[in-house]
């Protein structure tokens, strides 16, 4: 990939937040000459280090002219940019995840204007049918011929956000037809690790258990099954699309683990990995929990670019808690936890 990425022009939307500013720290030790577009809305200039690499441009991509400003010149473009968040922001806000059609459709069509070679989209397993994912017996893995918007198959995605990243895989695909500008979307599934917030299930977990919270909270039954991806695997994907010069207009790749994980089991690694566990647990039955099982069918993405997640749950954990132990915006009482989940 540094062969790629050394000397190019590669913009990042959405580049101070979670995953965009991991990818911003990988793209600049591979050489890539690094523009950061982001409002700061769910990212934090904390995680962009500015420099003769890094230019970091505080802009609103909700806006045509915004994207028009800033892509000029760009080789390729990872296009991150969302209002986003946990299974209760998503579940609250859906009217503001509407804005995520424009953001997409002013990224590509700028993106296509100025002839850039590759644009990846930050797509999502949301993007999925809800009905393959329904029960916590029936383990499915998803493929990426399920649910798409030319598919004679039945597409139902997983809420609003889903609708709003599967539509945007379709504005991609023909945003980029007829012109010399290459588009893939990538379906991310559960992503976790440094820099998350607390909206997002993996690091609430942490936080419950870092602040001794018993009974211990658990949002539904604890069975349901994600399939949690480290950051640094789903950074890896991402690049690997990125350098992608196969002679096809518009593809769709899973960048996720193929292991459905019992909720539960995720948190005892926890505890595992903190050295306490409570005497007993609250399975809150009437919070947002989403679908029952989710995992990756990797098939595709192994074929062609050899990818395959490496780090392990238990490594994961182990680094997130160790950087989230020393955060100093994570809260200090449950009360404040609770407060912040609402907020979020």
């Amino acid at each position: 990939m540094q062969s790629v990425y050394r000397n190019s022009s590669v913009v990042v939307t959405g580049g101070a937040s979670f995953i965009g500013s991991h990818l911003v720290d990988t793209l600049v030790e591979l050489g890539a000459y690094v523009r950061v577009l982001d409002n700061l809305s769910s990212g934090k200039l904390e995680f962009v280090n500015e420099s003769r690499q890094v230019n970091f441009i505080e802009t609103d991509l909700r806006y045509r002219d915004s994207s028009e400003e800033n892509l000029d010149g760009a080789d390729i473009v990872f296009q991150l940019a969302a209002i986003h968040g946990g299974r209760g922001f998503i579940e609250t806000f859906k009217k503001e995840l509407l804005a995520n059609l424009t953001i997409d459709n002013n990224v590509f069509a700028a993106s296509a204007k100025y002839n850039v070679k590759n644009i990846i989209h930050a797509s999502s397993a949301c993007a999925y049918p809800i009905d393959l994912q329904n029960s916590e017996s029936e383990l499915n893995q998803l493929a990426e011929y399920h649910g798409s918007m030319n598919s004679s198959e039945t597409c139902f995605a997983d809420g609003v956000y889903g609708w709003t990243k599967l539509i945007g895989e379709y504005q991609l695909e023909n945003q980029v037809k007829g012109t010399k500008t290459k588009g893939r979307s990538a379906r991310i599934f559960t992503a976790y690790g440094e820099r998350e917030n607390e909206s997002h299930a993996a690091i609430a977990l942490m936080a419950k258990a870092l602040l001794g919270a018993d009974p211990y909270p658990i949002w539904g039954s604890g069975h349901q099954t994600r399939n949690f991806t480290y950051v640094a695997d789903t950074v890896s994907g991402l690049l690997l699309l990125g350098s992608d010069e196969r002679d096809i207009d518009f593809d769709v790749f899973n960048i996720g683990t193929s292991n459905h994980i019992r909720v539960i089991d995720f948190v005892k690694q926890i505890f595992a990995e903190t050295g306490w566990a409570p005497k007993d647990f609250d399975f809150q039955l009437d919070k947002p929990v989403g679908v029952a099982s989710r995992a990756s069918d990797n098939s595709k993405i192994r074929n062609i670019f050899g990818w395959e997640p490496t780090v392990t749950i238990s490594d994961g954990i182990g680094r997130t808690i160790d950087w989230y132990k020393n955060s100093a915006s994570k809260p200090t009482s449950l009360m404040q936890l609770e407060e912040r989940l609402v907020a979020l």
